[in-house]
């Protein structure tokens, strides 16, 4: 069973900086494409940020190009995903998903076969 931790959530003020981290059991994480999710309150669950097992290949939704960066460090079997110029809209509880879907990188909920519990952001205006 593959499990997923994830890390770094917490309150900051609008334009402000938080960095997340999933942390994978065992060596799953090498092997796997790893993606952020998030859902809002009386929202669908969205798809933020997906990396390649490589590491080499990355996508991000458009609501946060230019301000999210997902990157991974396989050493550590971890995904993270650096959020600056935070906006209110971006407050959400944030999922790290893993899925056995190597290429083409996986970008919907249902290609991911594992998740973690989430962690909570909230910008505040």
């Amino acid at each position: 069973q593959v499990q997923l931790v994830e890390s770094g959530g917490g309150l900051v003020q609008a334009g402000g900086s938080l960095r997340l981290s999933c942390a994978a059991s065992a060596r799953t994480n090498s092997s796997y494409s790893t993606a952020w999710f998030r859902q809002a309150p009386g929202k669908e669950r969205e798809f933020v940020a997906a990396v390649s097992w490589s590491g080499h290949v990355t996508y991000h939704t458009d609501s946060v190009k230019g301000r999210f960066t997902i990157s991974r460090d396989n050493a550590k079997n971890t995904v993270y995903l650096q959020m600056n110029s935070l906006k209110p809209e971006d407050t959400a509880v944030y999922y790290c998903a893993a899925s056995n879907v190597i290429a083409p990188l996986p970008r919907r909920g249902d290609e991911y076969n594992y998740w973690g519990r989430g962690t909570q952001v909230t910008v505040s205006s």
